[in-house]
Protein backbone atom coordinates (compact mmCIF):
# COMPACT_ATOMS: atom_id res chain seq x y z
CA UNK A 1 0.00 0.00 0.00
CA UNK A 2 1.48 3.41 -0.97
CA UNK A 3 2.55 5.56 1.97
CA UNK A 4 -0.04 8.11 3.00
CA UNK A 5 -3.09 6.19 1.79
CA UNK A 6 -5.65 5.45 4.52
CA UNK A 7 -5.76 1.88 5.75
CA UNK A 8 -8.93 0.13 4.59
CA UNK A 9 -11.32 -0.83 7.42
CA UNK A 10 -10.82 -4.33 8.78
CA UNK A 11 -13.55 -6.93 8.32
CA UNK A 12 -12.20 -8.92 11.29
CA UNK A 13 -14.88 -8.83 14.01
CA UNK A 14 -12.31 -9.74 16.66
CA UNK A 15 -10.15 -6.76 15.74
CA UNK A 16 -13.27 -4.60 16.08
CA UNK A 17 -13.88 -5.97 19.56
CA UNK A 18 -10.32 -5.20 20.67
CA UNK A 19 -10.62 -1.66 19.33
CA UNK A 20 -13.91 -1.25 21.20
CA UNK A 21 -12.38 -2.71 24.39
CA UNK A 22 -9.59 -0.16 24.31
CA UNK A 23 -12.11 2.65 23.93
CA UNK A 24 -14.27 1.13 26.69
CA UNK A 25 -11.27 1.18 29.03
CA UNK A 26 -10.55 4.80 28.17
CA UNK A 27 -14.15 5.91 28.72
CA UNK A 28 -14.68 4.01 31.97
CA UNK A 29 -11.24 4.66 33.42
CA UNK A 30 -10.88 0.95 34.11
CA UNK A 31 -8.45 -1.04 31.98
CA UNK A 32 -9.87 -4.36 33.16
CA UNK A 33 -13.32 -5.78 33.91
CA UNK A 34 -13.83 -9.21 35.46
CA UNK A 35 -17.52 -9.88 34.78
CA UNK A 36 -20.09 -8.71 32.25
CA UNK A 37 -23.80 -8.77 33.12
CA UNK A 38 -26.18 -8.43 30.16
CA UNK A 39 -29.67 -7.30 31.17
CA UNK A 40 -32.53 -8.56 29.05
CA UNK A 41 -35.91 -7.16 27.98
CA UNK A 42 -37.37 -4.90 30.67
CA UNK A 43 -34.62 -5.73 33.15
CA UNK A 44 -32.53 -2.55 32.85
CA UNK A 45 -33.85 -1.38 36.23
CA UNK A 46 -31.60 -4.01 37.82
CA UNK A 47 -28.59 -1.85 36.87
CA UNK A 48 -29.55 0.88 39.34
CA UNK A 49 -30.12 -1.72 42.05
CA UNK A 50 -26.63 -3.07 41.35
CA UNK A 51 -25.19 0.41 41.95
CA UNK A 52 -25.37 2.11 38.57
CA UNK A 53 -25.91 5.67 39.75
CA UNK A 54 -22.96 7.22 37.93
CA UNK A 55 -22.38 8.29 34.32
CA UNK A 56 -23.86 6.10 31.58
CA UNK A 57 -21.70 4.92 28.71
CA UNK A 58 -23.48 4.96 25.35
CA UNK A 59 -22.36 1.72 23.71
CA UNK A 60 -23.53 2.88 20.29
CA UNK A 61 -20.65 5.38 20.27
CA UNK A 62 -18.02 2.64 20.61
CA UNK A 63 -16.38 1.09 17.51
CA UNK A 64 -18.43 -1.59 15.80
CA UNK A 65 -21.58 -1.39 17.94
CA UNK A 66 -24.96 -1.54 16.17
CA UNK A 67 -28.03 0.33 17.37
CA UNK A 68 -30.14 -1.44 20.00
CA UNK A 69 -33.75 -1.26 18.81
CA UNK A 70 -35.37 -4.11 20.76
CA UNK A 71 -38.25 -3.25 23.10
CA UNK A 72 -36.95 -2.75 26.63
CA UNK A 73 -33.29 -2.58 25.57
CA UNK A 74 -30.85 0.33 25.68
CA UNK A 75 -27.28 0.68 24.39
CA UNK A 76 -26.14 1.79 27.84
CA UNK A 77 -23.46 0.39 30.15
CA UNK A 78 -21.93 1.04 33.56
CA UNK A 79 -18.62 0.03 35.13
CA UNK A 80 -19.30 -0.99 38.75
CA UNK A 81 -17.42 -2.48 41.70
CA UNK A 82 -19.43 -5.39 43.11
CA UNK A 83 -17.74 -7.37 45.83
CA UNK A 84 -14.12 -7.94 44.81
CA UNK A 85 -14.93 -7.64 41.09
CA UNK A 86 -15.08 -4.88 38.50
CA UNK A 87 -18.33 -5.52 36.63
CA UNK A 88 -19.54 -4.22 33.28
CA UNK A 89 -23.35 -4.04 33.22
CA UNK A 90 -25.22 -3.48 29.95
CA UNK A 91 -28.86 -2.39 29.76
CA UNK A 92 -29.64 -4.46 26.69
CA UNK A 93 -28.39 -6.33 23.68
CA UNK A 94 -28.66 -6.42 19.89
CA UNK A 95 -30.88 -9.24 18.62
CA UNK A 96 -30.67 -11.10 15.34
CA UNK A 97 -34.26 -10.05 14.58
CA UNK A 98 -33.14 -6.41 14.44
CA UNK A 99 -31.42 -7.16 11.15
CA UNK A 100 -27.88 -7.23 12.53
CA UNK A 101 -25.33 -9.84 11.53
CA UNK A 102 -24.30 -12.72 13.76
CA UNK A 103 -21.03 -10.90 14.47
CA UNK A 104 -22.78 -7.63 15.35
CA UNK A 105 -25.05 -9.45 17.80
CA UNK A 106 -21.98 -10.94 19.50
CA UNK A 107 -19.91 -7.74 19.42
CA UNK A 108 -20.81 -6.50 22.92
CA UNK A 109 -19.80 -9.78 24.51
CA UNK A 110 -16.60 -10.03 22.48
CA UNK A 111 -15.73 -6.47 23.52
CA UNK A 112 -16.31 -7.28 27.19
CA UNK A 113 -14.21 -10.45 26.96
CA UNK A 114 -11.44 -8.57 25.15
CA UNK A 115 -11.56 -6.17 28.11
CA UNK A 116 -10.92 -8.97 30.60
CA UNK A 117 -14.36 -10.41 31.36
CA UNK A 118 -13.94 -14.15 31.77
CA UNK A 119 -17.28 -14.51 33.54
CA UNK A 120 -20.45 -13.77 31.57
CA UNK A 121 -23.91 -13.47 33.15
CA UNK A 122 -26.64 -13.45 30.49
CA UNK A 123 -30.13 -12.49 31.64
CA UNK A 124 -33.21 -12.58 29.48
CA UNK A 125 -36.99 -12.58 29.48
CA UNK A 126 -38.44 -15.96 28.55
CA UNK A 127 -41.73 -17.71 27.98
CA UNK A 128 -42.40 -20.76 30.13
CA UNK A 129 -43.08 -24.00 28.30
CA UNK A 130 -42.92 -26.01 31.51
CA UNK A 131 -46.13 -25.24 33.43
CA UNK A 132 -44.54 -25.33 36.91
CA UNK A 133 -42.41 -22.25 36.13
CA UNK A 134 -44.35 -19.35 37.62
CA UNK A 135 -44.42 -15.80 36.30
CA UNK A 136 -41.65 -13.72 37.80
CA UNK A 137 -39.49 -16.70 38.70
CA UNK A 138 -35.83 -16.88 37.75
CA UNK A 139 -34.53 -20.01 36.05
CA UNK A 140 -30.89 -20.96 35.54
CA UNK A 141 -30.30 -22.08 31.95
CA UNK A 142 -28.81 -25.58 32.00
CA UNK A 143 -28.66 -26.18 28.25
CA UNK A 144 -30.03 -24.70 25.04
CA UNK A 145 -31.50 -25.36 21.62
CA UNK A 146 -30.22 -22.89 19.05
CA UNK A 147 -33.04 -22.93 16.50
CA UNK A 148 -32.12 -19.67 14.78
CA UNK A 149 -30.25 -21.40 11.98
CA UNK A 150 -27.40 -18.95 12.62
CA UNK A 151 -24.12 -18.99 14.53
CA UNK A 152 -21.78 -16.20 15.69
CA UNK A 153 -18.93 -18.43 14.52
CA UNK A 154 -19.94 -18.36 10.86
CA UNK A 155 -16.92 -17.37 8.82
CA UNK A 156 -14.41 -17.95 11.63
CA UNK A 157 -11.66 -20.15 10.25
CA UNK A 158 -9.40 -22.57 12.14
CA UNK A 159 -5.92 -21.20 12.71
CA UNK A 160 -6.96 -17.56 12.95
CA UNK A 161 -6.12 -15.66 16.14
CA UNK A 162 -9.69 -16.14 17.36
CA UNK A 163 -9.17 -19.90 17.55
CA UNK A 164 -11.14 -22.79 16.17
CA UNK A 165 -14.88 -22.34 15.52
CA UNK A 166 -15.47 -26.01 16.38
CA UNK A 167 -16.30 -25.29 20.01
CA UNK A 168 -17.29 -27.96 22.53
CA UNK A 169 -20.63 -26.92 24.06
CA UNK A 170 -21.11 -29.84 26.47
CA UNK A 171 -20.83 -27.41 29.41
CA UNK A 172 -21.87 -24.27 27.56
CA UNK A 173 -23.75 -23.14 30.69
CA UNK A 174 -21.27 -23.46 33.52
CA UNK A 175 -22.20 -26.09 36.13
CA UNK A 176 -19.93 -24.28 38.60
CA UNK A 177 -21.69 -20.94 38.18
CA UNK A 178 -25.12 -22.62 38.31
CA UNK A 179 -24.18 -24.22 41.62
CA UNK A 180 -22.95 -20.88 43.00
CA UNK A 181 -26.09 -19.14 41.78
CA UNK A 182 -28.28 -21.81 43.37
CA UNK A 183 -26.48 -21.39 46.68
CA UNK A 184 -26.78 -17.60 46.41
CA UNK A 185 -30.51 -17.85 45.68
CA UNK A 186 -31.04 -19.93 48.83
CA UNK A 187 -29.50 -17.29 51.09
CA UNK A 188 -31.78 -14.96 53.08
CA UNK A 189 -32.18 -11.63 51.31
CA UNK A 190 -31.23 -12.96 47.88
CA UNK A 191 -34.72 -12.26 46.52
CA UNK A 192 -38.13 -13.84 46.82
CA UNK A 193 -39.45 -16.78 44.81
CA UNK A 194 -42.86 -18.29 44.14
CA UNK A 195 -44.14 -20.46 46.98
CA UNK A 196 -43.16 -24.11 46.68
CA UNK A 197 -40.56 -23.50 43.97
CA UNK A 198 -36.89 -24.39 44.32
CA UNK A 199 -34.56 -21.48 45.10
CA UNK A 200 -33.23 -21.56 41.54
CA UNK A 201 -34.86 -24.04 39.17
CA UNK A 202 -33.00 -25.02 36.01
CA UNK A 203 -34.27 -25.48 32.48
CA UNK A 204 -33.41 -25.87 28.81
CA UNK A 205 -33.74 -22.65 26.81
CA UNK A 206 -34.77 -22.63 23.13
CA UNK A 207 -33.76 -19.62 21.06
CA UNK A 208 -35.88 -18.84 18.00
CA UNK A 209 -35.10 -15.97 15.63
CA UNK A 210 -38.25 -13.88 16.26
CA UNK A 211 -39.37 -11.13 16.33
CA UNK A 212 -42.81 -12.76 16.17
CA UNK A 213 -43.89 -14.99 19.03
CA UNK A 214 -44.38 -18.72 18.60
CA UNK A 215 -47.54 -20.57 17.67
CA UNK A 216 -49.06 -23.17 20.01
CA UNK A 217 -47.95 -25.86 17.56
CA UNK A 218 -44.38 -24.59 17.68
CA UNK A 219 -44.48 -24.64 21.48
CA UNK A 220 -45.70 -28.25 21.41
CA UNK A 221 -42.77 -29.04 19.12
CA UNK A 222 -40.33 -27.33 21.50
CA UNK A 223 -41.74 -29.28 24.45
CA UNK A 224 -41.19 -32.50 22.51
CA UNK A 225 -37.61 -31.43 21.83
CA UNK A 226 -37.01 -30.94 25.55
CA UNK A 227 -37.27 -27.17 25.93
CA UNK A 228 -38.53 -25.62 29.16
CA UNK A 229 -38.18 -21.96 28.12
CA UNK A 230 -38.29 -20.00 24.88
CA UNK A 231 -36.83 -16.66 23.85
CA UNK A 232 -34.95 -14.73 21.17
CA UNK A 233 -31.44 -14.31 22.61
CA UNK A 234 -28.88 -15.88 24.96
CA UNK A 235 -28.05 -19.14 23.14
CA UNK A 236 -26.08 -17.55 20.31
CA UNK A 237 -24.41 -15.23 22.83
CA UNK A 238 -23.35 -18.20 24.93
CA UNK A 239 -21.77 -19.77 21.85
CA UNK A 240 -19.77 -16.59 21.18
CA UNK A 241 -18.64 -16.39 24.81
CA UNK A 242 -17.61 -20.04 25.04
CA UNK A 243 -15.65 -19.69 21.80
CA UNK A 244 -13.47 -17.14 23.59
CA UNK A 245 -13.12 -19.26 26.73
CA UNK A 246 -15.45 -17.33 29.02
CA UNK A 247 -17.55 -19.07 31.67
CA UNK A 248 -21.27 -18.46 31.15
CA UNK A 249 -24.27 -18.29 33.46
CA UNK A 250 -27.78 -17.78 32.08
CA UNK A 251 -30.62 -16.40 34.22
CA UNK A 252 -34.01 -16.37 32.48
CA UNK A 253 -36.87 -14.40 34.03
CA UNK A 254 -40.21 -16.04 33.29
CA UNK A 255 -42.35 -13.21 31.93
CA UNK A 256 -45.19 -15.15 30.29
CA UNK A 257 -46.62 -18.55 29.62
CA UNK A 258 -45.67 -19.68 26.13
CA UNK A 259 -48.40 -19.86 23.49
CA UNK A 260 -50.94 -22.53 24.34
CA UNK A 261 -49.46 -23.23 27.77
CA UNK A 262 -51.66 -20.74 29.58
CA UNK A 263 -54.85 -18.85 28.78
CA UNK A 264 -54.79 -15.70 26.70
CA UNK A 265 -52.27 -14.27 24.28
CA UNK A 266 -48.60 -13.32 24.49
CA UNK A 267 -48.03 -9.57 24.79
CA UNK A 268 -44.75 -7.68 24.48
CA UNK A 269 -46.06 -5.07 26.93
CA UNK A 270 -46.77 -7.78 29.50
CA UNK A 271 -43.30 -9.23 29.04
CA UNK A 272 -41.61 -5.89 29.71
CA UNK A 273 -43.89 -5.13 32.68
CA UNK A 274 -43.33 -8.50 34.39
CA UNK A 275 -39.58 -8.24 33.75
CA UNK A 276 -39.47 -4.77 35.33
CA UNK A 277 -41.30 -6.07 38.40
CA UNK A 278 -38.77 -8.90 38.65
CA UNK A 279 -35.71 -6.64 38.35
CA UNK A 280 -35.19 -6.26 42.15
CA UNK A 281 -35.21 -10.05 42.63
CA UNK A 282 -32.79 -10.50 39.75
CA UNK A 283 -30.48 -7.75 41.03
CA UNK A 284 -30.40 -9.29 44.52
CA UNK A 285 -29.50 -12.68 43.08
CA UNK A 286 -26.81 -11.30 40.77
CA UNK A 287 -25.26 -9.28 43.60
CA UNK A 288 -25.24 -12.30 45.94
CA UNK A 289 -23.66 -14.42 43.19
CA UNK A 290 -20.95 -11.88 42.33
CA UNK A 291 -20.07 -11.38 45.97
CA UNK A 292 -19.71 -15.15 46.35
CA UNK A 293 -17.17 -15.31 43.52
CA UNK A 294 -14.61 -13.90 45.92
CA UNK A 295 -15.18 -16.66 48.47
Amino acid sequence: MPRGEPRPPSSDPFEHSHLAARELARRTGSDHHDVVVVLGSGLSGAARLLGADGPTLDLSTLPGFPRFTGLGHRAAAWSLPIGPRRVLVTAGRAHLYEGVTEHQSAHALRTAIAGGCHTVVLTCAAGAIRPDLALGSIVAISDHLNLTGRSPLTGVHPGERAGTPFVDLVDAWSPRLRALAGAAAARPGAGGRPEGQAPLPEGVYAQLPGPHFETPAEIRMLRTLGADLVGMSAATEAIAARHLGAEVLGLAVVTNAAAGVGPGHVSSDQIVDVAAESAPTLAALVRALLESLGD
